[in-house]
């Protein structure tokens, strides 16, 4: 089976209702495998309710670690590290050197230049990710620990492990509630995915987040569509927004309007188009059917490309 067709949905920053759509937008997505690539901060699984079937750890940056049955205390890697991460033995403690792993950044220098070979980088567990039954279908998602590292690699293992369930379970689609900003964990969700949506909102934050989020997607070869959320805010900027839009060839999906609704079906943890019938629901309704027909649009493009060998 050829590799799924890939959907992420992205915003400048937090809060813009990305989550939300992504939740409806997987409720009525059918053949899908969804991921939650939002490793630092992921809250999909609230509306989803998993039934974990599978665990795995996450191996984090490897840090120093002094043996102290061979540690000589001869001080050099005290010496040598520039973040303070050695600590040495206070007075009247003894002789035995340790590590702060909070301060120690793996450059694994005092391994090198330790005389005695007492020092070794080792890899404890940063995060997990798991692969979830849902009313839904297939989850896969994962927690990234305080502090910890390598978030672009996380979200790099959660979508090659919603590619293989996706293809195990003959899904064409995966659908990918990426992370919010520019950033790293933002680069490893979008890059090489088939279709990006931006969901925006009418402020001026807004505007200029999404400049930045479809310079990255233009950037990746992305392509992308946009929804603007709580578009009863500020019609005036609705407006210089549909208008860049249009001069850019770029589709808008879909405007949903601020409802408190949404709320609430949030605190039943439930997606708005299961919770009600109301208006907002219908707006995320018209907006998912639109970013599937996209979907299918560019999955029919791309099974052609390959067909011809281009």
């Amino acid at each position: 089976m050829p590799k799924p067709f890939e959907i992420v949905v992205i915003s400048g920053k937090g809060g813009t209702g990305k989550t939300v759509f992504t939740s409806c937008l997987a409720s009525i997505f059918q053949d899908k495998v969804v991921a939650d690539c939002d490793v630092d901060a992921p809250d999909l699984h609230l509306l989803f309710t998993p039934l974990v079937k599978r665990q795995e750890v996450f191996p984090g940056t490897p840090h120093a670690s002094i043996d102290p049955d061979k540690c000589t205390s001869c001080d050099r890697c005290f010496q040598v590290c520039r973040f303070g991460a050695v600590v040495p033995p206070e007075s009247g403690t003894g002789t035995i050197y340790r590590i702060d792993d909070l301060a120690c950044e793996g450059c694994a220098v005092c391994e090198w230049t330790c005389p005695a070979g007492a020092i070794s980088m080792v890899a404890g567990p940063s995060g997990k990710w798991f692969v979830s039954d849902t009313r839904f279908g297939t989850l896969v998602h994962a927690k990234l620990g305080v502090a910890q590292e390598n978030s672009g690699k996380l979200v790099t293992v959660v979508r090659e492990e919603a590619r293989k369930a996706a293809i195990e379970k003959g899904c064409r689609f995966v659908v990918i509630d990426g992370p919010p900003g520019i950033g790293c964990p933002v680069i490893a969700s979008v890059a090489g995915a088939d279709l990006a949506v931006a969901v925006t909102e009418p402020t001026l934050s807004g505007v200029h987040d999404l400049e930045r989020v479809l310079e990255l997607t233009s950037h990746f070869g992305v392509k992308t569509g946009v929804i603007i959320n709580k578009f009863d805010l500020n019609g005036e900027i609705v407006l210089k927004m549909e208008q860049f839009l249009e001069s850019a060839g770029i589709p808008l999906l879909g405007k949903i309007r601020f409802d408190t609704t949404v709320n609430r079906a949030i605190g039943e943890g439930r997606t708005v188009i299961e919770y009600s019938e109301s208006e907002v629901a219908r707006e995320m309704t018209l907006a998912a059917e639109e970013t599937i027909a996209l979907a299918n649009q560019g999955l029919d493009v791309k099974a052609s490309t390959e067909s011809r060998g281009d």
